[in-house]
C-alpha cells in the first residue's frame, strides 16, 4: 500500500495513493498506517484527496486505527469527496471522526486538539 507522508509541525499528513479503499486493500492500508503510529506518530491527518471510493472494510480499518491511538493522539480526515462524506453521515461515523474540508483545516483541528 503506497502512502505519501509529510511532516507539518506536530502532525503527520498521510495520503493514500489509491483510488479505491475497499476490501482488497483495507488490511494493507490499516497495517501501513498502524506502522506509522507504532513509529511514534500520534497526530495524524489522513488526506483522502486521491481516494474516490471507500467501503465498510475501510471504515472498519479507520475505527481500528482510531482505537490504536487509544486516546493518546488524534486522527483527522480531510478532503473527502461527496460520496465518502455521505457514507460517513449515513453510518454516523461523522460523529466519531473529525472530518475537515482540506489540509489546512485539518492541521488547524490537530493544533486545537493538542
Amino acid at each position: 500500500m503506497k502512502l505519501e507522508t509529510e511532516k507539518i509541525e506536530n502532525a503527520l499528513l498521510v495520503t493514500p495513493v489509491v483510488r479505491r479503499l475497499d476490501a482488497s486493500v483495507a488490511l494493507r492500508f490499516k497495517e501501513a498506517v498502524t506502522a506509522v503510529i507504532q513509529q511514534g506518530e500520534t497526530q495524524l491527518v489522513l488526506d483522502f484527496s486521491r481516494v474516490d471510493f471507500i467501503d465498510s472494510s475501510c471504515l472498519g480499518a479507520l475505527i481500528s486505527l482510531l482505537k490504536s491511538l487509544s486516546g493518546k493522539g488524534q486522527l483527522v480526515l480531510c478532503s473527502l469527496n461527496g460520496n465518502i462524506k455521505a457514507m460517513f453521515a449515513l453510518t454516523r461515523m461523522d460523529r466519531v471522526f473529525t472530518l475537515c474540508s482540506d489540509r489546512s483545516e485539518a492541521l488547524a483541528a490537530i493544533k486545537r486538539g493538542s
